[in-house]
């Protein structure tokens, strides 16, 4: 399953992207995300890192964990992550910031598929009330950190 969420907020592309590349953070603000342990952060090149996280996730009575790889460039103001392990076939999604006046249109793009039909087609039945859920979190979040 794709989706792409367009939204324009009024903070800065880089204060975004600090928000969104801070993942340790996201259990204090993305309610499903139980506990997140990241790995050691890798500069692979001037003002790109790469670090692995694990997160916890649970939705009622599905309780899940999985592994990625998350990549954040600075210089694009772009965050790439990808499935290392989990219940998914696969896992991709990426965030973009890019100026738009004083403002930031914030582009995230997902891709991804279940192992379990199930669970598939559960999610993709909420979907769209996730995905909202979701950005909802990291909005509140910008606010109580940016004003």
């Amino acid at each position: 399953m794709r989706h792409r969420v367009t939204r324009i907020l009024p903070y800065t592309p880089d204060q975004l992207f600090d928000l969104v590349g801070d993942v340790e953070r996201y259990p204090d603000f993305v309610r499903w995300i139980t506990d997140m342990s990241v790995g050691e952060t890798r500069m692979t090149e001037p003002g790109v890192s790469v670090l692995d996280a694990e997160a916890s996730v649970g939705f009622s009575l599905l309780k899940e964990r999985f592994s990625t790889r998350v990549k954040r460039d600075a210089g694009k103001r772009q965050i790439d992550v990808s499935l290392l392990s989990g219940p998914f076939k696969h896992l991709y999604n990426r965030w973009k910031f890019l100026p738009h006046g004083a403002e930031t249109e914030v582009v995230f793009d997902i891709d991804f598929e279940f192992r379990s039909r199930l669970l598939d087609a559960m999610l993709k039945a909420n979907f769209s009330t996730a995905v909202d859920k979701l950005m909802a979190s990291f909005e509140a979040r910008a606010k109580a950190l940016y004003g």
